[in-house]
């Protein structure tokens, strides 16, 4: 590493003393509070070309000597012209203004307004979540969700009614990646779904990227939800929270030092347990969640910045049971310059997902625990070449342990005796390069490659089995010890990436993009439903690595100086060796679990249309997206084709917020999909007194559409000059028209009126089961 740093910092030189280029380079900050910006834009209004901000707010120009006029700009804010006479390297920080008007557009005459990114740029299949937008809008409870937000871009899919899981392109939800300041979450809920783990008042920036996807990320199949949280007020002490009816949050932010450190302080606490004081059934139920972080700016060239995020669910049923999961993470990361052109950022990374369920019983009373621990390092750098060439390359490496389950009797009479599924562990190691190079002033090219190298390692017992297909007759007939960190198997793979742009004119582009995914961790589930209780395990002799390849093509269009951003997007996926579990397979605390899983294929296919109206009174989005979704896997359906649990035909969303004056915002949201697939049995049979369920085909059956109205309308009182704080209220209705949404079904017996079985219990019935009325809410909010 030492070496490629020597060797860029040498290029670096020699490039610059032969074309005789001097670099302007520096960190573009909110005026206010010190944050660094992600992603404003720096034009050159001589040379029509520029750049953007990085993670991290750092941007690096190399230019020839002259005089130049930059034009610095970013959603929100004012644009902040600069004249640059360059005749030697130049550190040039910018803070930016955020915008004062409210109905007004910010017109700049005679210059660009800013450099397109949905045109100009070469990212495609991303969608950049704007968290104010969001808290303008309707939600459940009240509180601000961007996971809700997330389901309604286009190509993504609900799993379900109020749940906090989706799907991506024909993707499963354990293959999207979704990483707060890098540490990866593995289940993104509170209460089942209602509620996200993500606190909206700590969210600084967030992109979903569904294709396109840069050579840096990797590891799942479908998509990467990158989030990204404050830094911490640096000029001023500052807070924000807000009351609920089911849920409260504060976040407060400091400077340590000012201009130097800050801080970062939120909490979020449920209350829905005040609520069932008195309820025979239930006891405890409550979710809670901490985020932190400080950061220090030791000089110019290096940077500090420690995160944490911590959070929980309980549950109690009075004496019957409890049940808890929850997430932690914590990331170290430290900014550093070489020089003007190189800068590097290296993570250290924690995290860690865990459940627990406890049945209190004499007789079956029981403890069961399991998870999963990470520890990661990541070295990123970006060169900064030229306008033309921005050269990133990196490592990544991984210890992870797998921890399937556990169970402890909890009495002394209980049935259950200690017993303790095998430990996994692995080391996954990841190297990439990427380029990001205009080729002409229409024509530009971003490309990299991954090189992964996954090892399922010791300490283990690997079992032989007579038939590894036959779950039913289980033979064990040799077994394999490995000691710690011992090789038990390796898996090799590249992932090449690659997008490009087509500059039509200034207005318009064409764009395509390529993507190898490779995924070495699995989620062993056989429910639909996202649920905290599943478990993940490793790639191993037993279960090769997903794979994918993701072909895209779109046409992109802004309209009235990008006030309306348009696009259609056309993509195919190709999926293999995704993993399910076979027929009537036994997934609960089973130690053969290896002979209940079978690999096959599968393959979505879709269009995606998007509008955006980005300024005026109203603003908001429309996406709709057509798509097909299939699997067929050898041991599960007869080895025919079928549609996945997540095909759904059609989805619609709009979204809408119309500011009827700085003290009044309408907001409304609307979603429509096609129902989910699904499987029930067509009959029963009995076999040794016994009645079993007769299916002849798996996701045979659909739900009845889905759709949903919800409203909200957020009241700020009269500015009082003077006045310290600033308030507001939030009133929504979820499920305007009340309609019933169906969130799964089942099958039982068939009842008569009374709740009497009908005959002798043969015959079946299906039953929906809804989850949401029309549910008002109202919030007080309150900044200082």
């Amino acid at each position: 590493m030492k070496f490629i740093i020597s060797l860029l910092l040498l290029l670096s030189f020699s490039v610059a003393i032969a074309q005789e280029r001097h670099t302007i380079s520096g960190y573009v900050k909110d005026g206010s509070n010190g944050e660094e910006l992600i992603g404003v834009n720096i034009f050159i209004k001589e040379l029509g070309t520029g750049t953007i901000t990085n993670h991290y707010g750092f941007y690096s120009l190399t230019l020839p000597p002259g005089t130049y006029n930059l034009i610095f700009s970013y959603v929100g804010y004012q644009n902040h012209p600069y004249e640059v006479n360059l005749n030697s390297n130049l550190e040039l920080n910018r803070e930016l203004q955020a915008d004062a008007t409210l109905l007004q557009d910010i017109v700049v005459i005679g210059e660009k307004e800013d450099e397109d990114v949905n045109v100009q740029g070469t990212r495609m299949s991303v969608n950049d979540l704007n968290i104010e937008q969001i808290k303008k809008l309707p939600s459940l409870f009240g509180e601000p969700d961007i996971i809700k937000n997330v389901q309604m871009q286009p190509g993504v899919v609900s799993v379900g009614e109020g749940t906090s899981g989706y799907f991506v392109r024909g993707g499963t939800p354990d293959q999207n990646l979704i990483l707060i300041d890098e540490a990866p979450i593995f289940d993104p809920s509170h209460f089942f779904g209602l509620f996200s783990v993500f606190n909206a008042d700590v969210i600084k920036d967030s992109e979903l990227y569904k294709g396109g996807i840069p050579s840096r990320y990797g590891g799942r199949l479908s998509s990467i939800l990158d989030i990204r949280t404050k830094d911490g007020n640096n000029k001023r002490f500052s807070g924000s929270g807000g009351l609920g009816l089911l849920a409260s949050r504060l976040m407060l932010e400091g400077p340590i030092k000012k201009d130097e450190s800050s801080f970062l302080v939120s909490g979020r606490r449920s209350y829905i347990d005040l609520f069932l004081k008195g309820n025979e059934d239930v006891s405890k139920v409550f979710f809670y969640d901490v985020n932190t972080k400080v950061n220090w700016k030791v000089n110019n060239k290096n940077r500090f910045f420690l995160s944490t995020y911590f959070g929980r669910d309980v549950q109690q049923f009075n004496d019957d049971g409890a049940f808890a999961w929850g997430n932690k993470t914590a990331t170290l990361r430290w900014n550093h310059l070489f020089n003007d052109r190189i800068f590097s950022n290296t993570s250290l990374i924690f995290s860690r997902f865990d459940y627990g369920l406890e049945i209190f019983d004499e007789i079956e009373g029981l403890e069961w625990t399991a998870g999963i621990t990470q520890v990661s390092l990541k070295e990123d750098f970006s060169y900064f070449i030229n306008p033309e060439n921005e050269f990133t390359f990196g490592y990544e490496g991984t210890y992870r342990r797998f921890t399937p389950g556990k169970i402890v009797p909890n009495s002394d009479n209980s049935i259950f005796k200690r017993t303790e599924l095998e430990k996994s562990f692995a080391l996954d190691h990841a190297f990439y390069l990427g380029n990001k190079q205009a080729i002409t002033p229409l024509l530009t090219f971003e490309y990299g490659i991954r090189y992964s190298i996954f090892q399922n390692v010791g300490p283990s017992t690997v079992y032989t089995y007579e038939d590894p297909q036959d779950n039913v007759n289980i033979n064990r007939i040799d077994s394999t010890n490995y000691g710690s960190l011992e090789t038990i198997k390796t898996f090799q793979n590249l992932e090449p990436r690659f997008s490009a742009r087509y500059l039509l004119n200034n207005t318009s582009s064409l764009k395509a993009s390529y993507n190898r995914m490779v995924q070495n961790v699995h989620l062993l589930s056989n429910s639909v439903v996202s649920l905290p209780f599943n478990t993940w395990g490793p790639s191993s002799p037993f279960i090769d690595p997903q794979k994918s390849d993701q072909y895209a093509v779109g046409y992109f269009r802004n309209l009235q100086n990008n006030k309306y951003e348009l696009s259609a997007e056309v993509y195919y996926k190709h999926l293999f060796d995704i993993t399910a579990f076979a027929d009537n397979a036994n997934v609960f605390f089973n130690q053969d679990l290896d002979v209940e899983l079978r690999k096959g294929e599968g393959r979505s296919y879709g269009l995606e249309l998007y509008g955006r109206k980005n300024k005026g009174a109203l603003t908001g989005f429309v996406s709709y997206t057509l798509s097909k979704a299939e699997s067929k896997i050898p041991g599960i359906n007869l080895g025919q084709t079928f549609p996945a649990s997540h095909d759904r035909r059609h989805n619609l969303s709009v979204n809408a917020s119309y500011e009827i004056n700085n003290r009044i915002t309408l907001g409304s949201n609307f979603v429509y999909g096609t129902g989910r697939p699904f499987t029930l049995p067509v009959g029963r049979y009995e076999i040794e007194n016994y009645n079993l369920n007769f299916y002849t085909g798996r996701n045979q059956y659909q739900l009845p559409d889905f759709h949903r109205l919800d409203v909200s309308v957020n009241i700020r009182p009269k500015k009082n000059i003077g006045k310290k704080f600033e308030t507001s209220w939030t009133i929504a209705v979820y499920n305007a028209y009340n309609r019933k949404n169906p969130f799964t079904i089942y099958t039982r017996k068939r009842q008569n009126k009374d709740g009497d079985i009908i005959g002798d219990g043969s015959e079946l019935e299906a039953r929906l089961v809804y989850l949401f009325p029309i549910l008002p809410s109202v919030t007080y909010n309150i900044r200082f």
